[in-house]
C-alpha cells in the first residue's frame, strides 16, 4: 500500500512538472485582461461597490449560467444567508441539508436563526440524497396550515440546501420534485461547481435560488465573492436592493425602506472576476485533461477515483481519490503533504461539529463511508 501511495505522489509531480517544492492543493490561474482591468478600477478610481465591472460581471454571468438574473455579493456565505431569508426561512424554521459540506452551507442557515436538520448523502454524488430525502418527509412530516412542518419537533421544515460536492451533481431534479410535493423551498448550493450541468442544465438553477462561490481556490476568483443566481426577476431586484443596504435611490439622499445587508461585491472584484470568467471554458477543459490521467492512472494502480454521476457533466473542481478506509486515508495524507504534495481529507461531517452535533439526523451512513475515505488531490489548473 506505501509503494503504491508513493507511486500516486510521483505522479502528481510528474502531472504537474513540479519534480521539487510544494504543490498546492488549488491555485488560481491569471493570465488573461485581470491586470488589465485592475488597473482601469485603479485609474478610475471605482475601486469598491460602484463601477462597471459589477453589472458587466453580473451579465455575463447571467448568460453563462442561463438565467434571468445573476446578483453578485461579497462571498459565498452571504449570498447563502441571504438565498435562505429570500426563500422565506424565519427563526425557529428547519432547514433539511446534507452533513458532508464544508460549514458555510449550515452557516448560512444558523445565521436566519433556523436548524439544520441533516440527511443522508449518495455515495456516487457526495450529495443530498432524494432517497434520502423521500424517507425523511414520509416519516416525520406532516402537511398542515400551507406548510411542511416536523411532527417530532413541531417546527416548520422551510427549506432545504443540497449542495454540488466538489462540482459534482446531485440528483437536483429529484430533490426539487420531492421539496415541491411538501411545498418546501430549494436553495442550490452551487458554490462548487460553476461550469457543471445537470441534464444539460447549469447548476444552481434549478432550485428557487442558487448560489455560487468566487473563493481564492474555486475555479474562477474574485478573491471573495458570491454570486445569486435567479429565474424569479423580482425577487432578483430585491436581492440586489438588499444586498446594497436597501438604499432606496436618490441622487443625494440617505433614505433606506428596510433593514439591508452590506453584501455588495466591489468593483475590483469584479473586474477580476470577468476576466476569469473570459477564460473559464478553457480551465474546464483543462480540469478534464486533469481528471481523465488521474482517472486513467488510478484505475491502473486499483485506486478509486471519483467520476462525474450518471446525467452530470462535472466540472471536476477538485479531484478526489477514494482510499479502503480511515486508517489508509490518514497514512496517504501524511505521506503526500510530508513529500510537498498538498492533500486534505473531506470535511469533518457537521454533525461532528460541537454547535450542530445536536442536530436531527437519520443514519448518514454513506457521509460517514465516505468521510472515512475521501482525500482531494491538487487540482489546479495545467494550461
Amino acid at each position: 500500500m506505501q509503494k503504491k501511495h508513493r507511486e500516486l505522489v510521483v505522479f502528481i509531480r510528474e502531472v504537474f512538472g513540479q519534480p521539487t517544492g510544494v504543490i498546492p492543493l488549488h491555485a488560481p490561474v491569471f493570465q488573461g485582461n485581470e491586470k488589465k482591468y485592475l488597473q482601469e478600477c485603479i485609474d478610475t478610481t471605482f475601486v469598491s461597490s460602484v463601477g462597471r465591472f459589477v453589472d458587466l460581471f453580473e451579465e455575463k454571468l447571467t448568460a453563462y449560467c442561463g438565467v434571468k438574473r445573476v446578483v453578485v455579493c461579497v462571498n459565498g456565505t452571504c449570498a447563502l444567508h441571504l438565498a435562505l431569508l429570500l426563500c422565506g426561512v424565519k427563526p425557529g424554521d428547519e432547514v433539511i441539508t446534507q452533513p458532508f459540506t464544508f460549514v458555510a452551507t449550515v452557516n448560512g442557515i444558523a445565521h436566519c436563526s433556523a436548524y439544520p436538520v441533516f440527511l443522508d448523502v449518495d455515495r456516487d454524488t457526495m450529495g443530498l440524497s432524494p432517497d434520502a430525502l423521500q424517507a425523511f418527509l414520509a416519516d416525520e412530516a406532516a402537511k398542515k396550515d400551507g406548510g411542511c412542518y416536523n411532527r417530532r419537533t413541531g417546527r416548520r421544515i422551510a427549506a432545504c440546501v443540497p449542495m454540488h460536492t466538489f462540482g459534482h451533481p446531485c440528483r437536483i431534479d429529484e430533490i426539487v420534485s420531492i421539496c415541491g410535493e411538501y411545498g418546501i423551498e430549494v436553495v442550490e448550493d452551487a458554490a462548487e461547481s460553476i461550469g457543471s450541468l445537470y441534464r444539460g442544465k447549469h447548476t444552481g438553477t434549478f432550485g428557487k435560488v442558487g448560489v455560487l462561490s468566487f473563493n481564492g481556490n474555486k475555479t474562477i476568483t474574485t478573491g471573495g465573492g458570491g454570486a445569486l443566481l435567479f429565474d424569479d426577476e423580482t425577487l432578483a431586484r430585491l436581492a440586489k436592493h438588499l444586498t446594497t443596504q436597501a438604499k432606496v435611490p436618490h441622487p443625494w439622499e440617505f433614505a433606506h425602506d428596510q433593514v439591508g445587508f452590506n453584501y455588495r461585491m466591489p468593483n475590483i472584484n469584479a473586474a477580476l472576476g470577468l476576466a476569469q470568467l473570459e477564460n473559464l471554458d478553457r480551465f474546464l477543459k483543462a480540469k478534464r485533461r486533469l481528471a481523465d490521467r488521474y482517472g486513467h492512472f488510478c484505475r491502473n494502480q486499483g485506486i478509486g477515483f471519483v467520476t462525474e454521476p450518471v446525467n452530470a457533466k462535472s466540472n471536476y473542481w477538485l479531484n478526489a481519490i477514494l482510499l479502503q478506509d480511515a486508517a489508509e486515508r490518514d497514512k496517504f495524507l501524511a505521506l503526500s503533504n510530508k513529500e510537498g504534495v498538498m492533500t486534505r481529507p473531506a470535511w469533518r461531517l457537521m454533525t461532528n461539529l460541537p454547535m450542530f452535533q445536536n442536530c436531527q439526523t437519520d443514519t448518514l451512513s454513506n457521509a460517514h463511508w465516505l468521510e472515512d475515505r475521501i482525500v482531494n488531490i491538487p487540482s489546479s489548473v495545467i494550461i
